[in-house]
């Protein structure tokens, strides 16, 4: 086992993102220093690990002698490259173009960088964020830093492989299909999906026919997570959805929760099913309702949810060089792309019916949340793949069914909207972080957050450095 991080006696030391504006209030760390201790383990970090999209750091020495106001003012942070942030190119974790420096932040990058952090550059993601792991076949692989021959999951790996090792406390991911929660479960961190809306969002997401994207962060703590939210929320108020205001501790309120061992068309391996039980005995030590229940997704959401997905990418395919302009290579996008481009191209006449069923899960999810408080489910199906299991260069079909088979659980809040937090609440026998995913009805990111202190208070979840 190879495992890689930075943490270490500098002006980072093991913070938080809360522990850190805490120490730069306090004057025991400068901005400038805390700026310079990021850049320094980012370097360090960046050949083992393959996070690195585009750099910043000149930029982010300026910032730091002159920050910006907001809570978490200094704060070393990364922004996914996904995102337009002004002066920085959005590549998408792609190399068939060449991308060119935004004229201006996008929508979700203006808000996040209103709270004070600090971007020291856009980190790596699989091509166009399709894949739950990033293996491009000319960028090469994002590791995981807790074994460094295992993926660091997907979409939102670099950033996911930075927190855990150390770089920076906190950086943005976001989630189509559960790009933050998965790379949260594999790197063993916490990653919380918003309810749709609740966050600012970039024009293109807004547009699509059913919104399943969701900005939000990858942190090591609950309180990093929620003071972020709280933070946003002061920049952007969602007037659609009640508050989640400033959540500091666990809720006194005793849950009803529901728990699924089986996802969406698959059912977790017996060793997560083990460790999905073992979560649910400790929820009920606390003194929670808990009840096995079967999964309320309909038979027909892997294969809609799919088709949905496979649209995107056709989307991208066919209108590649109108959008990225004359440096656009069509031959160049890896075989998970491509691949996912004829599945929609050959089921086209099925997409009509694929959205409007995917539109009515959040009713089908609103009927089960007035039974159920939260849901239990492992983030992800079973253990954490090895670097090369899901590498797009290989025969599409078979790169698929590898896919269903391990992200079994996460796209449903995509497509419901609802709000979904990933814990590290289990290691398994490979000795490497299982998530496990609690989720609730639309617009309680408030109980979720509760509920994830009280957990972190029952059983810490283990650090890299143990």
């Amino acid at each position: 086992m190879t495992r890689v991080h930075a943490f270490g006696d500098d002006a980072l030391g093991s913070l938080d993102a809360v522990g850190l504006v805490e120490a730069i209030q306090e004057g025991a760390v400068s901005i400038p220093e805390a700026v310079e201790a990021a850049i320094a383990r980012t370097e360090r970090l960046q050949p083992e690990l393959g996070a690195l999209a585009h750099v910043a750091f000149d930029r982010a020495r300026d910032e730091a002698r002159d920050p910006r106001g907001g809570f978490f003012a200094g704060v070393p942070t990364f922004l996914k490259d996904n995102v337009d942030v002004a002066g920085m190119p959005t590549q998408q974790g792609c190399d068939a173009y060449r991308g060119r420096p935004a004229v201006r932040d996008g929508d979700f990058a203006r808000m996040f960088l209103a709270t004070g952090l600090v971007p020291l550059g856009k980190t790596q993601l699989s091509e166009f964020g399709f894949s739950p792991s990033a293996e491009h076949p000319r960028l090469g692989p994002v590791r995981s830093p807790w074994d460094t021959a295992y993926t660091a999951g997907a979409s939102s790996a670099g950033t996911a492989a930075l927190v855990a090792a150390g770089a920076v406390p906190i950086a943005h991911g976001n989630d189509g299909g559960g790009s933050i929660r998965i790379p949260a479960s594999v790197n063993g961190l916490v990653g919380l999906k918003p309810t749709r809306d609740r966050l600012a969002q970039d024009r293109l997401t807004r547009q699509m026919p059913v919104r399943i994207v969701a900005d939000g962060v990858l942190t090591r703590s609950v309180r990093d997570t929620a003071a972020f939210l709280r933070e946003a929320e002061r920049v952007y108020r969602a007037l659609s959805l009640p508050p989640i205001g400033d959540v500091t501790r666990p809720g006194r309120t005793r849950l009803r929760i529901a728990v699924h061992t089986g996802g969406i068309g698959r059912t977790a391996s017996p060793e997560v099913v083990d460790l999905t039980l073992k979560t649910a005995r400790l929820l009920e030590e606390l003194g929670h309702h808990v009840e096995q229940v079967e999964h309320p997704a309909p038979a027909t959401v892997p294969e809609d949810f799919l088709l949905y997905w496979a649209m995107l990418a056709m989307t991208i395919v066919r209108t590649g060089r109108r959008v990225a302009g004359p440096s656009w290579e069509r031959t160049r996008l890896d075989n998970l792309t491509l691949g996912l481009d004829r599945h929609c191209r050959r089921r086209i006449h099925r997409l009509p019916g694929a959205i409007a069923r995917l539109r009515r899960l959040s009713r089908i999810s609103g009927a089960f949340h007035e039974r159920y408080d939260v849901a239990l489910t492992p983030t992800l199906a079973h253990a954490t793949p090895r670097v090369g299991h899901l590498d797009p260069a290989n025969d599409f079909d078979t790169v698929m069914e590898r896919i269903l088979e391990w992200v079994a659980f996460t796209p449903w809040h995509n497509a419901t909207g609802d709000p979904a937090i990933s814990l590290p609440l289990a290691t398994t026998s490979t000795g490497l972080p299982q998530g496990m995913m609690l989720a609730a009805g639309a617009g309680r990111e408030a109980t979720l957050l509760e509920l994830a202190y009280e957990l972190e208070e029952a059983a810490p979840w283990p650090r890299i450095t143990d």
